[in-house]
């Protein structure tokens, strides 16, 4: 059986990692001419390929989470510019161009890995060593269909139509372009093709790696995912502004999802033991867990590949790039809209800890962030046992994994799922619909006072499928804030418009009050904090409270609870400082922020906007530029770009 060339040159690098030596790629990565898969070991290290294409930041790496987290109530990038910049960031104000580097970069590794999942799932299927009643054989064919899937779902759910191939490109010709599919008929097929693959596939606690590999629970978990995007809203080129819309069989795709969630639940090989917290502590430490919460972990190289932990976290100065201590920079980026503190119950623990108030400078000093944003606080370098820290000099790189799918969405999926086929989850399947989401809430709250009021919430939310469902829309606000999850699922409950409305009006309104505007709508924010009294303490060394033990931390003062100055000893911060005197206006940040939907200051559209009759939030990417010339004009691209 003849073996057609398989091109893997930036794969000649080694990787190294003490935990992660699966992910070790020796030079003879590359096979070319009548090259065969002779054994179970080589099969493995062209796998690697697939894998490695993942960890890149022109991916998953920070692409996918960073980047290309769009502008809502959870995640937020204030922007300045009323026109976007050359650097491809501004896609999260749903403003950019086709010829951002950052679009083209994405484009080109997500192909590559699908194109190397091609090239392995055609090579292994044809190898004489291959045999369907090899489980370890067959596990790693699904691994190859699960990580193509990835690439698939997550090119629809940004770009819409997309090229779309399962061959190797050399087969088909020097002179053929992969033509531009339905995405309706894209994900169709990655859900059939992923439904033959997981019975061949192991579970976690079966794979050496665990949830580092793709793994059963996986399988049957982005079935789910797919499902509910094929059966979602989605953003179609149809008028002026395109038109949001989902397809008539759409409770076809709900009932796959249902199923397949079900699936994982079943098997009962995850759970929600760990504490919220410990789940991301954990991973900023290397530790993996593999019958918890996260059911896929990317996993990324120690110091070598991913920025999960600099990007997101409090920012971190250095002089020249060095910390008098030992974690090193970071750059803090990936930050959380302004108002999202606000949304939770104040018993809610993932509040404080997922929502950062203050930076620190290269001595460690914590700083008050004063801004259009908080930190995302879910992962950081500094979270990190100093024992385990990456060294003073350490800037970007992390190697911390990045959940790209855990057990709580898992479980709200199914929730969700079950509210949609039954019309409410009072039917059949009610009663384990109703108890998924308890799971995910009662993690989020302390002790037993608080679980019996998630068992009354629930018992309310659940007395009828509208009231369910918008229990389900906050739920996954609170439980995935910081995990770019947000904008899309916005998208296909055809939310998005709407929520970027108030958004944009909640930053407007407070703006203006601030300048003493008190518009419609001022009333809802007068008690918020404006100024705030804070000093810095001792590190209390508890990671329950904070997860650096080392680092002095701030205590804020509530003067709501207590006199209106709480003495000696503590300055004062003020926030909201949105508004230019010199212009008697809010600043740029509040008029552009959401600039591709809603804009403020010159051009301005806010005002002829109706909340109950808003166009679509032009969230879809374009066609990288070199795509479309490569393409001899076979793509083009629509939304206005």
């Amino acid at each position: 059986m003849r073996k057609y060339i398989i091109i893997l040159s930036a794969l000649l690098i080694s990787f190294v990692s003490c935990n992660k030596n699966f992910l070790e790629v020796s030079s003879d990565s590359k096979y070319e001419g009548d090259y065969v898969f002779g054994n179970k070991e080589e099969i493995n290290r062209v796998l690697t390929a697939v894998y490695a294409s993942l960890m890149s930041n022109d991916a998953y790496g920070n692409a996918f989470f960073n980047t290309f987290a769009l502008n809502s109530d959870v995640e937020f990038a204030a922007f300045a510019g009323e026109l976007p910049s050359v650097n491809g960031e501004d896609f999260k104000a749903f403003d950019g161009a086709r010829h951002a580097p950052t679009v083209q970069r994405l484009w080109d590794k997500m192909y590559e890995g699908i194109e190397r999942a091609n090239i392995f799932i055609d090579g292994i299927q044809k190898s004489p060593v291959f045999s369907k009643n090899d489980r370890d054989l067959t596990q790693q064919l699904g691994e190859a269909k699960v990580l193509r899937a990835m690439f698939y779902h997550d090119l629809v759910v940004m770009f819409g139509d997309v090229p779309f191939n399962t061959k190797p490109t050399m087969q088909l010709g020097t002179a053929f372009v992969i033509p531009v599919t339905d995405r309706n008929e894209i994900l169709s097929f990655l859900i059939d093709d992923l439904m033959e693959a997981a019975p061949g596939m192991k579970s976690a606690n079966e794979i050496a790696q665990g949830v580092e590999r793709a793994s059963k629970e996986f399988c049957q978990g982005m079935i789910a995912r797919i499902a509910l995007t094929r059966g979602g809203y989605a953003l179609y080129p149809e008028g002026a502004k395109g038109t949001m819309k989902r397809m008539p069989d759409y409770k076809e795709y709900y009932a796959i999802a249902m199923q397949y969630a079900d699936s994982v639940i079943t098997s009962g090989k995850h759970n929600l033991n760990k504490s919220y917290r410990n789940v991301f502590i954990d991973e900023t430490n290397n530790v993996v867990t593999n019958n918890d919460d996260p059911v896929f972990e990317i996993p990324f190289l120690r110091n070598g590949s991913g920025t999960v932990g600099s990007v997101t976290g409090p920012a971190v100065s250095g002089v020249e790039n060095v910390t008098t201590h030992v974690w090193g920079v970071s750059g803090g980026g990936m930050r959380l809209n302004a108002f999202y503190h606000y949304s939770f119950d104040r018993a809610d623990i993932r509040k404080d800890y997922v929502v950062g108030q203050w930076s620190y400078d290269a001595t460690g000093t914590p700083q008050v962030l004063t801004d259009y944003t908080m930190y995302n606080n879910k992962w950081s370098k500094i979270w990190s046992d100093p024992g385990k820290a990456l060294g003073n000099q350490s800037t970007g790189n992390t190697g911390i994994n990045f959940p790209y799918m855990r057990y709580a969405d898992v479980l709200l999926m199914y929730a969700e799922a079950v509210n949609e086929v039954e019309n409410g989850v009072t039917g059949t399947h009610g009663a384990k619909a109703q108890n998924a989401f308890k799971q995910v809430r009662r993690r989020a709250f302390r002790d037993s006072v608080q679980s019996q009021k998630v068992d009354a919430y629930t018992n309310t939310v659940a007395a009828s499928k509208e009231s369910f469902f918008n229990a389900i829309v906050n739920e996954r606000k609170w439980e995935f804030g910081g995990e770019n999850i947000r904008w899309k699922d916005l998208v296909r409950w055809n939310l998005y418009s709407k929520v970027v409305y108030d958004t944009f009006m909640e930053y407007y309104i407070v703006a203006s009050m601030v300048g003493g505007d008190f518009m419609e709508g001022s009333e809802k924010y007068q008690t918020l904090p404006f100024n705030k009294f804070y000093k810095r303490i001792p590190n209390p060394g508890n990671k329950d409270i904070y997860p650096n033990t080392t680092l002095n931390v701030i205590e804020f003062y509530n003067p709501w609870e207590g006199v209106l100055h709480p003495g000696t000893g503590w300055d004062m911060a003020t926030f909201y400082a949105w508004y230019d005197e010199n212009t008697s206006m809010p600043r740029a940040q509040i008029f552009y922020s959401f600039r591709g939907f809603i804009r403020g200051g010159s051009n301005s559209n806010w005002e002829s906007l109706n909340r109950n009759n808003l166009p679509p939030v032009r969230y879809i990417l374009p066609f990288p530029n070199q795509a479309i010339v490569m393409s001899n004009g076979a793509y083009k691209n629509n939304y206005g770009y």
